[in-house]
């Protein structure tokens, strides 16, 4: 018994073993083998390490936004003159990287507390048994008191009065100066798994750049600094159309770093979408249109609490940051070599599939390839003298 286990631990320590191989000479085979060799290779070179860069690991950017708004606009509404600078126009006003720009508004001065008629259309009524006291109608603008108006022919509301006639947009807008507003991006990236930070105020631009330039995609790409109207004209949009009801616009900072490269060109890319409706889309098929909301300046008159009511059309800017940073590691290397390795087995089994089975020669294949033994009988006659020697014992 111990003979055994010694001999057995010595097979398995001091032995080894290799499958056997068949060599085939058959150019069909040959060619079909070394093809597929090929296109796994191609696989491995091609996308695995130059389009997918399967030799690097990645990381994505822990990002800042800041910007800042520039320019004034003029109005002369009703023979009103009044200079709309950037506490005006702009909301909120801390540079976020979501915001509005005021480009049509419709105003309604001076609202008090009162009781008034309701806007046309917004609940019409012909007696005051149509006005239910206490009521509130979704689109109206107060509580009804349960009568109905002769003059107006809708119901009396307790509200801030006069109620808002919003049934006439400004057109053209009011704000079109808003066209050369410029817009300044700051953005700041860090790759924590890299260890890498970095701003889109890269090492060519200093204050002197800064203060002349005008993004432009050709001729100044990397400037910082933007006109409200061609951020609309690249993102498809026509300025005074989206100007009149507002819109959204999604300005995509995009971080696309190699970083086995010069650290220097980590360099940002500027996108511009259209979010909100198609430009080629006809008006009338539209459920909404356009980005609007309201904003109220309450003051004191008399000693009577006022109001200045706002319903601001405006462009809303969603800065959106994507990145992806690459830099060479060993560990993803390996795998995909080791994974590419595997691939090429696929060659074998599908060349014994066409030898064992599609040949016209595939017996004479399957008997080179498998060797086949039969458990040969064992003598009765030895059998029951072994059985005797383990009696004895």
């Amino acid at each position: 018994m111990r003979n055994q286990i010694t001999n057995a631990l010595s097979d398995f320590f001091f032995e080894y073993e290799t499958p056997r191989q068949v060599l085939v000479r058959n150019r069909r085979v040959g060619v079909v083998c070394r093809l597929i060799q090929l296109g796994v290779l191609a696989y491995i070179i091609g996308w695995v390490f130059i389009y997918e860069k399967g030799y690097q690991s990645t990381d994505t950017a822990i990002s800042s936004v800041f910007t800042k708004m520039k320019g004034v606009g003029y109005t002369n509404t009703s023979g009103y003159e009044r200079v709309w600078d950037v506490a005006d126009y702009v909301f909120p006003s801390q540079g976020d990287s979501s915001f509005v720009v005021m480009t049509n508004y419709i105003i309604t001065e001076g609202q008090m507390m009162g009781k008034c008629p309701e806007l046309e259309g917004k609940h019409n009524c012909s007696s005051d048994s149509d006005c239910e006291v206490g009521a509130f109608k979704r689109t109206g603008h107060g509580q009804m008191t349960g009568v109905c108006v002769n003059s107006t022919k809708t119901c009396e509301v307790l509200a801030w009065c006069p109620v808002e006639d919003d049934h006439s947009i400004p057109d053209p807008p009011l704000l079109m100066s808003a066209e050369n507003y410029t817009l300044f991006i700051k953005n700041s990236v860090t790759f924590p798994l890299f260890g890498v930070k970095r701003s889109n105020l890269v090492e060519s631009i200093d204050g002197d750049y800064i203060g002349k330039c005008l993004y432009d995609p050709k001729k100044d790409p990397l400037c910082p600094i933007f006109k409200l109207g061609d951020i609309i004209k690249l993102s498809g949009f026509n300025f005074k159309t989206i100007a009149k009801e507002g819109g959204a616009i999604g300005i995509v900072v995009e971080w696309t770093c190699n970083l086995d490269m010069d650290i220097k060109q980590c360099e940002p890319e500027y996108h511009f979408h259209a979010l909100y409706g198609n430009p080629g889309e006809k008006e009338d098929v539209k459920a909404s249109v356009g980005y609007n909301f309201r904003y109220a300046k309450h003051y004191m008159e008399d000693k009577i609490q006022k109001r200045t009511l706002l319903k601001v059309f405006g462009i809303r800017f969603d800065i959106i940051v994507q990145s992806l940073a690459r830099k060479f590691d060993i560990i993803p290397t390996l795998t995909a070599i080791g994974s590419g390795v595997g691939i090429f087995g696929v060659a074998t089994v599908v060349c014994d599939l066409v030898l064992l089975y599609l040949l016209p020669k595939r017996e004479f294949y399957k008997n080179m390839k498998f060797k086949y033994t039969d458990t040969p009988a064992q003598d009765p006659d030895s059998e029951a003298a072994i059985t005797g020697s383990d009696e004895k014992k």
